[in-house]
């Protein structure tokens, strides 16, 4: 089947695939603002959901290798984001642990993505809105 580039020619999984791709150019952007990496972004939302939580649960959560996270910590520490901590259950391991600064600026993060996904929802009527939420719940599993 040949497939040309005509607008309005994209698939239904092309489509969200194109929304995705789009709200997460917007949060991009946020987290430059911030200064930080998706990684980093991404590691700090774990940490904060896991407090406390070891390095090797941590690498195996972002799907990266061990010593990967340990890099990520590595600069999220030095930015005073988060702090290394003996393990609570086994003093020879590492836990991490986030800072009030971290927490902070997850927060901050996380409004921010709701704030660009929003802007991009915002051109939908009441009823489109609800008809989208419905039809991802389908998509998701969720009913």
């Amino acid at each position: 089947m040949h497939h040309h580039d005509t607008t309005g020619d994209e698939s239904t999984s092309d489509l969200l695939m194109m929304a995705a791709r789009s709200m997460r150019r917007s949060f991009g952007e946020v987290m430059a603002e911030y200064d930080v990496t998706p990684s980093q972004a991404r590691a700090l939302r774990v940490v904060a959901e896991l407090e406390p939580v070891r390095l090797s649960v941590l690498a195996e959560r972002l799907r990266i290798a061990p010593r990967s996270a340990t890099e990520v910590v590595d600069a999220l520490e030095e930015r005073s984001l988060v702090a290394r901590q003996p393990d609570p259950a086994d003093r020879r391991a590492t836990s991490v642990v986030p800072t009030d600064a971290g927490t902070a600026l997850r927060a901050k993060l996380d409004e921010a993505r709701r704030t660009a996904t929003e802007q991009r929802l915002s051109v939908l009527s009441d009823t489109d809105r609800a008809e989208l939420d419905r039809i991802l719940r389908l998509v998701v599993g969720q009913e």
